[in-house]
């Protein structure tokens, strides 16, 4: 008889997550679930498969693998997901705050209302810790070409690698075409996540991002927050700003006195279920 795995579906911003309770169920190869359970049409479905395991040095611990099997280093969404799966079921010693374990170090997380704020920590900027290929120093509308078409981009790593693309009009923009080939670029060894931005004002934007390892997405966490970035490092936007997302809206802020970006959003359980290993 298969064994049966209890999972909660979550979403953040439209977002959607398999999230699993990895310090009570046992995982043995997280990348063929991730790409099993995340199929749309085979599977339950989602942009990621978030698990929640102990920690030594913090109160949870977040994994987060892609639907191809990739794990991500980072997931802004998942996070807030993951904070409000954590809480409901006990799991960290203080519901209402508590501190998470990323691929890109330890992230504060607290309830604010219905909502949650991360500490997201500094963005890193220099183009080694995107990482990017080419010299020292910040990547700020700089060219690129991408399938013989010239872009320019601004590059941020929220712990995991972005490229952003400010543009006239987002829904004009072949994201299909555009996010893949810029996603695989040999200038970024690791990939990089992708971003299409439209500023309306200088206190909000429109954004469509092209995953890394997962396609276009309704929402990206950690893309709204290097979007905000770059929009202050191009002097588009202020330092708080709301980003719409396909599937909703996150408010960010990039501290001035800490350079520490903070983002606010939702987080919702949509059904619970078991899945046969």
């Amino acid at each position: 008889m298969a064994r049966l795995l209890p999972f909660t579906k979550m979403h953040g911003c439209g977002n959607d997550y398999v999230v699993v309770d990895a310090t009570a169920h046992t995982v043995d190869d997280p990348a063929a679930l991730a790409a099993t359970v995340n199929d749309r049409r085979l599977g339950i479905g989602g942009d990621g498969l978030l698990l929640a395991t102990a920690s030594d040095g913090a109160d949870v611990r977040m994994r987060m693998f892609n639907p191809d099997g990739s794990e991500a280093e980072m997931c802004g969404n998942g996070l807030r997901c993951l904070a409000q799966f954590a809480a409901a079921r006990g799991l960290v010693p203080d519901p209402g705050r508590m501190t998470v374990e990323t691929g890109a170090g330890p992230l504060e997380v607290v309830v604010a209302g219905a909502h949650w704020t991360v500490d997201m920590g500094a963005p890193r900027l220099d183009r080694a810790e995107i990482p990017m290929d080419g010299p020292s120093g910040h990547v700020v509308d700089e060219a690129i070409d991408v399938a013989g078409e010239t872009y320019r981009i601004t590059a941020v790593s929220m712990g995991n690698p972005h490229a952003v693309l400010f543009v006239d009009d987002v829904d004009a923009i072949d994201l299909a075409a555009l996010g893949p080939a810029l996603e695989t670029h040999p200038a970024f060894p690791n990939r990089t996540n992708v971003e299409i931005v439209q500023v309306e004002a200088r206190d909000r934007v429109q954004q469509r991002t092209w995953e890394r390892g997962a396609g276009e997405t309704l929402a990206c966490g950690t893309g709204a927050c290097a979007v905000a970035v770059a929009g202050v490092l191009g002097e588009r936007t202020d330092r708080d700003v709301t980003v719409a997302l396909r599937g909703g809206e996150l408010g960010i802020r990039w501290d001035a006195n800490s350079d520490r970006v903070f983002m606010t959003g939702p987080a919702v359980q949509v059904f619970e279920g078991e899945w046969p290993l």
